[in-house]
């Protein structure tokens, strides 16, 4: 009864978090002012050509299907194989059973049709996974944090080139989020530079750079922060590791995977950040 109890009073206080952060965020400027206030106008945002989601009323049910990695693993592949898939194309990272159970989900979604002696999407084509990502992590900025989100945002006018993956307010700060689809093998230096730059010129409270793996960030993708840190400091910062996969330099700049879970990672690290910056 008391585990039960405990369990309440903890959902009840993330409720209460959550209606406290919608009214601040009711109470202070909108995220496009903000960035105005930075000198940074909004061009473009949030492209629709290359995402992979539902009908509106089953949007709810996709985002929460979202959160499983082994769903997005398979997203990725369904995509790589578009427009002809087999099972046995799509099976690399769960279950026959399972991989099943997701292809049926698409078809009841009608974003898969069945072929002769396979599958395919039934969108026109996907150029990569990358879209639907930057959506879902925004959505997750909106749904358990009630923050304003916006992804593949470009600025007019930067001197950084490129596009911002997500930007987010949250309690009155802005958070800047670089989002990789890829795994960390397909990642390199000069993407690191990039970031480094964009969190340069937008000068954002919170920085994040997120690898949708549950691979290890420190064989890898750690070792390029230090050199890329190294590259533009005298005297570099450290890069710390809050818990497993999760890092941090200076408080403020953060490096996470998906390992455990996306929403719990960005909870860590704003909880992180605020504790701090009191």
């Amino acid at each position: 009864m008391s585990d039960n109890k405990t369990s309440d009073e903890s959902q009840s206080l993330r409720e209460e978090i959550k209606r406290l952060r919608k009214s601040l965020s009711e109470l202070t400027p909108p995220l496009d002012v903000l960035l105005k206030r930075r000198g940074f106008r909004i061009y473009k945002k949030e492209p629709s050509e290359d995402l992979l989601l539902p009908e509106n009323k089953f949007i709810d049910s996709f985002y929460e299907m979202m959160k499983k990695y082994s769903f997005r693993l398979f997203l990725r592949d369904i995509i790589k194989h578009q427009k002809f898939f087999r099972l046995e194309n799509v099976t690399r990272y769960a279950t026959s059973e399972v991989t099943k159970d997701y292809v049926e989900y698409m078809r009841s979604m009608g974003l898969a049709e069945r072929l002769s002696g396979g599958f395919r999407l039934s969108l026109g084509h996907i150029k990569s996974f990358g879209e639907t990502l930057e959506w879902f992590v925004a959505e997750i900025f909106k749904k358990e944090f009630a923050a304003e989100a916006i992804w593949g945002i470009r600025f007019k006018r930067t001197m950084v080139g490129g596009d911002y993956d997500l930007i987010s307010k949250v309690d009155g700060a802005i958070l800047y989020m670089e989002i990789k689809s890829s795994p960390p093998k397909q990642i390199y230096q000069k993407e690191i530079s990039a970031f480094f730059d964009r969190v340069s010129d937008l000068s954002p409270e919170i920085s994040i750079f997120f690898v949708d793996t549950e691979l290890r960030m420190k064989d890898k993708i750690v070792l390029m922060f230090d050199e890329e840190l190294k590259k533009r400091h005298v005297n570099p910062p450290k890069v710390i590791r809050i818990e497993k996969e999760l890092f941090q330099i200076l408080d403020r700049t953060f490096i996470i995977n998906a390992k455990d879970s996306i929403p719990a990672n960005i909870e860590k690290v704003l909880s992180w950040y605020f504790r701090r910056s009191q």
